[in-house]
């Protein structure tokens, strides 16, 4: 029996020696009250030297690796490793938690730092991406995170002198982040030439952006902004590990063992040397820690690690007294009983003796062995040494004959683990690595086999891990050999043992059974090699093989527990340190069968409802043929939620409450239920679509919170007035949510889930915010309370358990109840506060009250027999409830029962809507309020209980087991149900709504059935037999019991009900007839079991149904089988209808008929509309018949899983369902088409996305298929091949000529046009004007600003503010890829606030994730920048009405919606938008909380709720005809009025989410634009239009939409397609398809083009005029400059006269593009160069006839560029496989002569090829090319475009690879072209896919 409790006495960490320096930095420190902190393993060490005394931090679960102290220096934080590692912040004074920071970090946290006032920690995690994240610590919570480097970071810290500024650096890298909204972006340093690239190991951050940093090889880097500035050499000889900035300098330290300090410019001031010190270092250092000893008589402990050093420890002074450097690693070690010898094991098979004095002179070296000597030991009396070995064997020397060999153990397979002597020095035991248990005889070593010997021998120690004695320390089922050491205490009666897992365990000794209970306590990291007690066995010593740290432990025998109850389980992350085994009593009291059977309940499913999107999408994939006959309409009838017979009670405890105004909500199903008690009405929260499995009640008694059963379960909290919902809570937990609570101020919330670790999550539900997590217990947990005082504290409660809870940061601290002497972990079942906040009271599964102080169990009280299940706090005293059915009224201490109530059939009132069905029902719920005590059964009752005893029943449903049997009176609104739990009731389906009668089954049923006269009633039961009883009586008239199985339809024949048709599960059905009570018939012939039947009209004729979805017929009475065509089955008359199958009933089987079963049906009497229920407990209504598969429905939510039964009133009023395992039946009110109240639609419409959407638009379909690329993902624009210009290898020139030569002076490579001037090379680009705006796949993204005079809208990835007076432009150029979108805040408070959005590449929240910018228009400040999670873009933004939130929409396959708190960076909530692309989504303009999106075949209203969006979809019913078009814009008006826009050109006008009319024709084209102004609420729309007398593109309309003026744009297009619209005072800004942006003027209708731009498909060509700034868009000029030729795509060319641009000639030579077209400098000849691999030559001297002269053969790829020589007798032409040609004029003959080719000077150079200009190809060109180039007139600058959208300035030539160069970003993707103008004023580049052209600006060096 003793083994079967732990033992109980206890462990306290006293001391631990050791600091961890190995593969740790900076993590050592002072703290305000001048103690040091600093760790070792998984423990915090806080050490005070002036009291020589320590502290200790165990909320760890690991390995500590990193610290930072808060610059208060009172708090610590430290990282560990593991698989989810935490952070913990804590109180290095009370060394207790204050913030845990989880769930981001895997692997570990390699560096902390805090920032300047305290309030974030920036954490680096160990992961792959080494991710860098920002905490707000104190509220645990998560500011921002971005992967920080591919390798390791080593050090991080905060700028002290710049906010939001961060530096990081390690491995090859330092980078320099700043943080703005949640976006951490980093610049990574320039070393340049100033340093090389190397590892940097440490940083200090100075004034004036600078940055000091330690570097591997030791010298110090100091950096200004990003860039390295110089370079303090040898600052240390070896690396510098650490660097602290103070206000008088710097210090540093390094791997050379020195200190050095510095001034504040970096100028030495003194060394320290720590190499010549001996004070003040402990503990061991590398390798491992093995070799443990005490001495046999005074306080001492030795210890020797692999690190070759011996060290003896004061155990009492807590000091290092002694040590001594061996020449190998050590790994064990024993001292002499007299206490003078101490002998140590070597690795390396030797044994060495010394003296244990202060100088430890060596006594005897002795090596008989090769291997390791693993474990030796003294004999007791002195005389022998017995040294076990790793090759097996065990040697004996005599001490006192100088240590010679008298004997030699050999029994041994595996190598030697543990030794142990016995009392008389006479026997040996050993233990292997085998685990086999040996004895010898000693000195001599014979192995003794006789048990009978050894049964008597007392042993002096014992250390073996197996013999009988210690068994218990082994679990029961596990033969792992992961105990490393054990040591027994014979005294105290312990044992203590140490393993692989870093724990110490407490056992009882001699514990013989297997799986013993224990006591462990957590400190070292992974392995503990060795433990011992001291010799007085005061102290336990540990020590730790990788931590290498010796712990030391006080040991608290069991006497002096009783006054040390201050040694309270600790509280820590972990379990808790001690804890006890998994429950400390073996013999638990089995538990009560009613708490079995709840923990069994698993609430699982196979299928979810949020599974349904999915699954559909998959389903429709595969069946994409099939479904091409337009599908029925949904029918014209729809049903409402009535009543709910039913309440929640057989697994939920405490869900039942009075409302403030007195009426009462509980749950059942998936329903909310708000009951009236006085007008005996219900009404109904249906926010939820699963089981809801937890209700709690906030203080004010107003609002509920209910948590659900789901894959991501939602916890909703809603007004019970409204019966909205308020916040709905996502995302933290799985599969259900079990507990819910709220905390006394109502402003937080508690809740548990159902996962396997039972996470408790707290939460602030108005913000929806999740405030701290952790997981609950493995066991179950029932209940979960705040506490009413504290809102930081709450207990939960469970199986087997209770548990204290406090709120650290983002995480919770938990403490086992503590039970003590006075009784046992019980399983709690409820538990509620008193009224301190010490006072806590359970109700356990036994029957008892506990009562609690703090966590100690104060004392136990008997309350009831059995469990007991509910308690409710009152002002004085409490209530609880048990299983035994009786109500107890108690004092405020549980002093006295005051009064109790029984609940019995006798009591009941006669007032009461039903019947008990049994007395003293389990009571699961209790509530208090208005003079009554409310109480719910686990029968599903709700009782009332008066004060003065009488009881009144409330509300009722059936019990535990599932409901099928269903059946409608035939002429009276009541039904009849049968269930599995054996009862037969009748329900009032009319205003009384109550249980008219009950009776007992001897079984359970499945079916039932009124005659048609309605007197009598068949009864199907589950044993294969059935019953008829009489209707009003329920008494049996006849029984039969013919077949084994269960019976599942049960049916009369109609008019005089003259047969009985029954069917079972044996798949027959027989026949009787009901007068004479006989058998008359069988039918035969099904092969599975039967699940319906019905009789036709004339009792004739059976239709069968059956599992094996058959449908038969058989006649009666004798059941013969029919076979009837399908055409013939629709024209019989039935005289019921429940079948699922057949062609009228095809279209009720969903498109994920495979994943769930249509379990009933019922079609109304007269035949137009069918019901059905289905295994995902939704109710739908189809139109009669429902043939073509997939019908439309009107569905219905509030069953949770199984709807068993459908069935219709007599005159199809009501419709009366059953859920199967909820127990409930459901009374629904049938509307009749045109009758509608206005009134929110319960039913959510079927998918109505329509085949036909309205038409199709060619923009349209282009803008929802466009894919974007990203900048860092983008490939070659050209199909180029070959090996890339930097990558091939060089060709040796002739003309490599002798540095002197006589030879002439080598020709310029370029003639130079400005010959006399100095030459200045080009510093700078500046960019001055983009000609440009992105309307052709974008849209609303035109805004005025200012009042008008400004205007801003975007081209590729720049946001342009175009001034309308002036033409200048400035540019916001943050951006750094493709801007998609752009949206103006209009709140005065935010004035020119702009947001855009941007393209990029997956949401890893790195620098090319998706993000939107924030910034001021005027300054272009950025504000913030938001990374999201929407892969691949950002396609729509919008500002709320108070300007504080944003909205934003993603490209990602989901269509994600966000919205943002967009000032703190913080993301508020997001949600899967829509299966296809979403257009546009805006807030209501006077709302924060209402918005609408828009796209393909949807349109959806939505409300944001905490952190939850809810969306409606737009019904479309009201209006004749309608039907869901691709829906393109969106407009808002009063009245909660929306406009849409839609592909077809109408406008549809809703109110609310319903339609309510339409306009048609609005525009002839789709409506593109629409924009709602703010001032009067007119609406201005812009579509696509050909312009017309009386129509236009743009239309101003009144607020209503109901007239409208058109306003014609003269662009002389032939169609308008306009793309954004926006009004200012007096005019109208349109943005169009064709890249124009034009103003119009709402009074004349003036237009006036403000911009102009390329529209489609890439730009380019591109060239400047030879003497003035104008330029053109792919052409070539004459060198005169007064003709220009123009390369057409088909292979044309035209040449255009530029003074009149008539015409001059063209010709068509080829049919593929033309590339590049050239005049020669003298103007004789024209080359165009084609895709068809030739270049031609025409001259022009001979007219515009335009013949071909000559071409150029063997060009190996397409032509790119072409340039003339100066004297134009040569050609250049640069090719796509990356090779260059030269050739003659005109002959086109090749030059291969490369010296020849060095003499040329060329006129102009646009080549990307050849050796002058190798340094342009980036090393990043695998992917991209360099597209074009262009040398400056002057000679001296390049400029090139590629296909990463990036302009960049090199000096010319560049011939080195890789030159150095300066990049300007701003084009997409591609840039095509680029050129000088003349005089260099300006350089002139063409993007690709932006259709944009930037002129940027040269700022030449000064002279």
């Amino acid at each position: 029996m003793a083994a079967r409790s732990a033992p109980n006495c206890h462990l306290r960490l006293e001391w631990v020696y050791g600091y961890r320096g190995h593969q740790c930095r900076n993590n050592l420190y002072y703290t305000a009250a001048k103690e040091i902190v600093y760790f070792v393993a998984g423990v915090g060490v806080v050490y005070s030297p002036r009291e020589h005394r320590q502290k200790f931090y165990r909320g760890h679960s690991d390995d500590i690796i990193s610290l930072a102290l808060h610059p208060e220096r009172v708090l610590v934080a430290t990282g560990q490793v593991g698989k989810e590692p935490y952070i913990c912040v804590w109180d290095s004074y009370t060394v207790q938690t204050i913030s845990v920071l989880k769930d981001v970090h895997t692997h570990g946290i390699a560096c902390l730092a805090f920032d300047l006032d305290g309030q974030r920690l920036v954490s680096v995690g160990l992961d792959s991406k080494n991710a860098v994240c920002v905490w707000d610590w104190k509220r645990g919570k998560m500011l921002s995170m971005a992967p920080g480097h591919t390798d390791r970071i080593f050090d991080i810290s905060w700028d002290l002198y710049q906010p939001n500024k961060l530096v990081s650096c390690g491995v090859k890298h330092i980078k320099f982040w700043s943080l703005c909204g949640n976006a951490l972006t980093p610049k990574r340093g320039v070393f340049g030439k100033t340093g090389d690239l190397q590892t940097i190991l440490c940083l200090a951050c100075a004034r004036d952006e600078l940055t000091y940093s330690g570097a591997l090889n030791g010298d110090i880097y100091v950096w200004k902004g990003i860039n390295l500035i110089r370079t303090i050499q040898g600052a240390h000889t070896a690396g510098i590990f650490s660097m602290n900035a103070c206000e008088e300098g710097f210090a540093t330290g390094g791997r050379d063992g020195c200190i050095r300090l510095w001034d504040l410019t970096f100028k030495p001031i003194t060394v320290i040397d720590l190499r010549e010190t001996d004070q003040g270092y402990k503990g061991h250092c590398e390798g491992e820690l093995w070799a443990l000893a005490v001495h046999p008589t005074k306080p001492l402990a030795v210890t020797g690690s692999d690190d070759r050093s011996v060290r003896i420890w004061s155990l009492v002074d807590h000091a290092l007294i002694a040590r001594c450097n061996m020449e190998e690693p050590i790994r064990c070690a024993a001292v002499n009983v007299d206490g003078i010898h101490l002998a140590l094991g070597m690795k390396d098979g030797s044994f060495t003796v010394l003296r244990v004095r202060y100088d430890m002179t060596e006594v005897v070296h002795i090596k008989d062995r090769k291997e390791a000597i693993h474990e030796l030991k003294y004999s007791p009396d002195g005389t022998y040494l017995a040294v076990g070995c790793n090759d097996s064997s065990v040697d004996i020397y005599g001490v006192a004959q100088r240590y010679k060999k008298l004997g030699e153990c050999v029994g041994s397979l595996s190598f030697i683990t543990h030794l142990d002597w016995s009392s008389d020095s006479r026997y040996l035991q050993t233990n292997d690595g085998n685990g086999k248990r040996l004895f010898y005889r000693m000195p001599g070593g014979k192995e003794v086999t006789n048990k009978e010997e050894i049964k008597g021998v007392h042993w002096a120690s014992w250390t073996c891990v197996s013999g009988l004695e210690v068994n218990g320390i082994w679990p029961k089922y596990s033969d792992i050999n992961d105990i490393n050491s054990v040591d027994g205490n014979y005294i105290g009666q312990v044992l203590v043992t140490a393993d692989d897992y870093g724990i110490i365990k407490l056992f009882r000794y001699p514990c013989l059974r297997k799986g013993a209970k224990f006591k462990k306590y957590i400190g070292h990291s992974a392995h503990v090699t060795n433990v011992r007690w001291s010799h007085d066995y005061q102290w336990v010593i540990s020590i730790g093989g990788a931590d290498h740290s010796v712990f030391q432990w006080k040991f608290i025998p069991e006497r002096k527990l009783k006054d040390a109850l201050h040694i309270a389980p600790q509280e820590s992350l972990a379990d808790s340190n001690s804890d006890e085994s998994d429950s400390d009593m073996s013999d638990v009291p089995e538990l009560d069968s009613e708490i079995e059977q709840e923990t069994q309940l698993t609430y699982r499913r196979q299928v979810y409802k949020e599974d349904l999107p999915q699954l559909k999408e998959q389903y429709k994939e595969k069946q994409k043929s099939g479904t091409s006959k337009r599908r029925e309409k949904a029918p014209g009838n729809s049903i409402r939620l009535h009543f709910v017979h039913g309440y929640r009670g057989y697994d939920c405890r405490s869900n039942l409450f009075y409302t403030q105004i007195g009426e009462i909500v509980y749950h059942v199903a998936a329903v909310g239920v708000i009951y009236n008690r006085q007008q005996n009405t219900q009404r109904f929260y249906l926010g939820h679509d699963d089981d809801i499995l937890c209700l709690a009640i906030h203080p004010l008694k107003d609002y509920v919170a209910t948590g659900q059963v789901g894959r991501d379960p939602s916890i909703h909290i809603w007004d019970t007035e409204t019966i909205k919902p308020l916040s709905v809570l996502k995302g933290c937990h799985q599969y259900g949510v079990c507990a819910v609570d709220f905390s006394a101020d109502g402003k937080r919330l508690a809740s548990v889930g159902i996962d396997d670790s039972h996470t408790i999550v707290l939460w602030d539900w108005k913000k929806g915010e999740k405030l701290s997590i952790a997981r609950g217990s493995k066991d179950k947990i029932f209940v979960v309370k705040m506490n009413p005082y504290v809102p930081d504290k709450l207990i939960t409660a469970g199986i087997k358990h209770v548990k204290f809870w406090r709120r650290a940061g983002g995480g919770l601290i938990g403490r086992k109840g503590y039970v003590g002497t006075l009784g046992k972990n019980d399983t709690m079942m409820c538990a509620v506060y008193g009224w301190t906040e010490e006072m806590a009271f359970s109700g356990t599964s036994t029957g008892d009250v506990c009562i609690w102080r703090d966590v100690f169990l104060v004392k136990t009280v008997k309350a009831h027999d059995g469990p007991v299940f509910s308690m409710h706090a009152l002002e004085k005293g409490f209530v609880t409830g048990g299983k035994d059915g009786i109500v107890a009224l108690w004092d405020d201490s549980f002093e006295r029962c005051l009064k109790t109530y029984a609940i019995k059939r006798a009591a009941l009132a006669p007032g009461s809507k039903g019947l008990l069905l049994e007395d003293n029902p389990s009571i699961r719920a209790i509530s208090l309020g208005h003079g009554h005590i409310l109480v719910g059964t686990k029968n599903g009752e709700i009782l009332e209980v008066d004060k003065s005893g009488p009881i009144t029943l409330l509300v009722q449903g059936h019990m535990e087991g599932e409901v099928w049997g269903l059946a409608t009176h035939p002429y009276l609104p009541i039904c009849a149900t049968v269930s599995d739990d054996k009862t037969l009731r009748i329900w009032d389906l009319s205003p009384s709504h109550c249980m008219l009668a009950v009776r007992k089954l001897k079984k359970g049923g499945r079916c039932c059935c009124f005659s048609p006269d309605g007197k009598a009633l068949a009864v199907g039961l589950n044993d294969g037999s059935f019953l008829m009883a009489n209707a009003d009586t329920l008494e049996d008239l006849v029984s039969f019991h013919h077949r084994k199985d269960i019976i599942s339809d049960i049916r009369f024949s109609p008019g005089s009900g003259k047969y009985l048709a029954v069917a079972s599960h044996d798949s027959f059905i027989d026949i009787y007839n009901v007068m004479s009570s006989k058998r008359v018939g069988i039918c035969k012939g099904a092969t599975s079991y039967i699940t319906h039947v019905d009789w036709d009209i004339r009792g004739k004729l059976l239709q069968v149904n059956t599992g094996a979805k058959e449908q038969l017929f058989f006649e009666a009475p004798r059941g013969k089988k029919q076979t009837i065509p399908s055409v013939e089955v629709e024209k019989i008359c039935w005289a019921s209808w429940t079948s699922v199958l057949g062609l009228c009933c095809e279209g009720i089987w969903p498109v994920v008929g495979e994943v769930t079963d249509i379990t009933a049906s019922c079609l109304t009497s007269d035949k137009m509309v069918l019901a059905t229920g289905d295994d995902l407990g939704f109710v739908k209504l189809f139109r009669y018949p429902a043939k073509g598969k997939f019908g439309k429905f009107k569905r219905y939510v509030a069953h949770s899983t199984h709807v068993t039964n459908v069935r219709w009133t007599y005159d199809d009023s009501m419709l009366v369902t059953l859920g199967g395992a909820d127990m409930s039946l459901m009374v629904w009110t049938n509307e009749m088409e045109g009758y509608r109240e206005k009134r929110p639609c319960d039913s959510e419409e079927s998918d109505t996305d329509s085949e036909e959407d309205g038409g199709y638009d060619s923009d349209v379909t282009r803008e929802n298929e466009i894919s974007y690329t990203i900048r860092a993902l983008s490939t070659n624009i050209r199909p180029m091949f070959g090996v890339k210009p930097h990558l091939q290898g060089k060709e040796p020139s002739v003309d490599e000529r002798p540095p002197v030569s006589r030879a002439p002076p080598r020709p310029e490579k370029l003639q130079t046009n400005n010959v006399g001037k100095k030459k200045r090379p080009i510093e700078d680009l500046v960019l001055e004007l983009v000609f440009g705006y992105r309307g052709r796949d974008c849209r609303n993204n035109v805004h005025y600003l200012n009042d008008g005079d400004d205007i801003i809208y975007h081209t590729a990835s720049v946001g342009i503010l175009h001034n309308v007076a002036t033409g200048t432009q400035s540019f916001y150029q943050e951006h750094n890829d493709d801007i998609l979108c752009l949206t103006v805040n209009q709140h005065p408070k935010f004035i020119n606030i702009v947001a855009t959005g941007q393209v990029g590449d997956l949401a890893d929240m790195s620098a090319t994730a998706p993000s939107i910018h924030i910034w001021d228009a005027v300054n272009k400040q950025t504000l913030s920048i938001l990374r999201c999670y929407h892969s691949k873009g950002v396609c729509s933004v919008s500002f709320s009405a108070t300007g504080k939130l944003l909205l934003s929409v993603g490209l990602d396959p989901e269509h994600t919606i966000t919205i943002w708190r967009w000032q703190e960076g913080a993301k508020i909530a997001s949600r899967a938008g829509h299966n296809q692309r979403i257009f546009v989504a805006e807030f209501r303009p006077d709302s924060d909380s209402q918005f609408v999106s828009v796209g393909v075949k949807h349109v959806k209203f939505w409300t944001l709720a905490g952190r939850a969006l809810l969306s409606k979809k737009g019904l479309l019913s009201a209006v004749e005809d309608a039907r869901m078009q691709t829906m393109l814009a969106v407009a808002f008006g009063a009245n909660n009025l929306t406009f849409t826009g839609t592909i077809s050109g109408d406008v549809c006008v809703w109110k609310d989410h319903i339609l309510c009319r339409i306009v048609a024709r609005a525009h002839n084209g789709p409506v593109f634009a629409m924009y709602t102004t703010l001032r009067d609420g007119l609406i201005v729309t812009g579509g696509k239009e050909r312009p017309s007398k009386e129509g236009g593109a743009v239309k101003l309309w009144d607020q209503e939409l109901r007239r409208c003026r058109a306003f014609r744009l003269e662009t002389g297009q032939v169609t308008d397609c306009v793309r954004s619209v926006c009004r200012g005072k007096g005019k109208i800004l349109v943005g169009t398809r064709n890249a124009e942006i034009i103003e119009v003027g709402e009074k004349n209708a003036a237009c006036n083009i403000l911009v102009n731009g390329h529209v489609d498909g890439p730009i380019w060509g591109l060239v400047t005029h030879p003497s003035r700034d104008f330029f053109l868009s792919f052409s070539f000029l004459h060198p005169e400059g007064d003709m220009v030729a123009i390369g057409m795509k088909n292979g044309e060319f035209i040449i255009l006269l530029v003074s009149s641009l008539k015409i001059w000639g063209k010709k068509r030579d080829r049919r593929c593009a033309i590339h590049d077209i050239r005049f020669s400098p003298d103007s004789r000849f024209l080359a165009v160069g084609s895709s068809e691999n030739s270049v031609d030559f025409y001259d022009l001297t001979l007219g515009p006839t335009l013949n071909r002269i000559s071409y150029c053969r063997d060009i190996p790829s397409f032509v790119i560029q072409m340039d003339f020589s100066a004297d134009s007798r040569h050609l250049q032409v640069s090719t796509g496989c990356y090779k260059r040609q030269v050739y003659e004029v005109p002959s086109g003959k090749p030059v291969m002569d490369h010296a020849t080719m060095d003499r040329i000077t060329w006129a102009t150079w646009t080549s990307i090829l050849g050796d002058e200009v190798m340094g342009i190809w980036s090393r990043h060109a695998e992917k991209a090319n360099v597209n074009c180039a262009c040398v400056s007139h002057s000679g001296i600058s390049l400029v090139t475009g590629d296909d990463f959208g990036m302009v960049k300035l090199f000096d010319f030539p560049c011939p080195e690879k890789f030159a150095k160069h300066k990049r300007f970003l701003g084009h997409s993707p591609h840039v095509t072209n680029i050129r000088f103008t003349s005089g260099d004023r300006h350089v002139i580049s063409a993007g690709g896919d932006d259709c944009s052209l930037f002129v940027w600006k040269c700022v030449h060096m000064p002279h």
